[in-house]
């Protein structure tokens, strides 16, 4: 038995998706930086070579969640817009060196909102 399958299944989704959304976020938004002076078309290849990982976690997380966690399809889709936001925040703030902004916790105040009313029934 394999360490990562002791993981309780809503755990191992929520890991998964965390991974598959640092990927997602380096695969869209990182060529702002990183290829900013490359022909778009260059920074589209290198961002869909990064892609492919993300999927390689998405995947098996929206697998696990729904057909092993029970978790239902908008369950899954809130939880992966809060693992965006949790994601997407520290990488503007510490990697493309954006500032903090109040609009952030505001956003995350409503998906706090969302995740409450999608997972109260369950």
């Amino acid at each position: 038995m394999s360490t990562f399958s002791a993981i309780p299944l809503p755990l191992q989704t929520l890991l998964l998706l965390l991974g598959s959304n640092v990927f997602m976020t380096f695969a869209w938004y990182g060529h702002l930086k990183n290829l900013s002076t490359a022909p778009w078309y260059a920074a589209a290849l290198v961002s869909w070579g990064i892609a492919l990982f993300e999927y390689l976690l998405q995947v098996p997380a929206n697998r696990i969640g729904f057909q092993q966690a029970g978790l239902s399809l908008a369950q899954l889709k809130i939880l992966q817009e809060v693992v965006t936001l949790a994601v997407f925040v520290p990488f503007t703030l510490f990697y493309m060196g954006e500032p903090l902004k109040l609009d952030y916790l505001w956003a995350g105040l409503c998906l706090v909102g969302a995740v409450y009313f999608i997972f109260r029934s369950a």
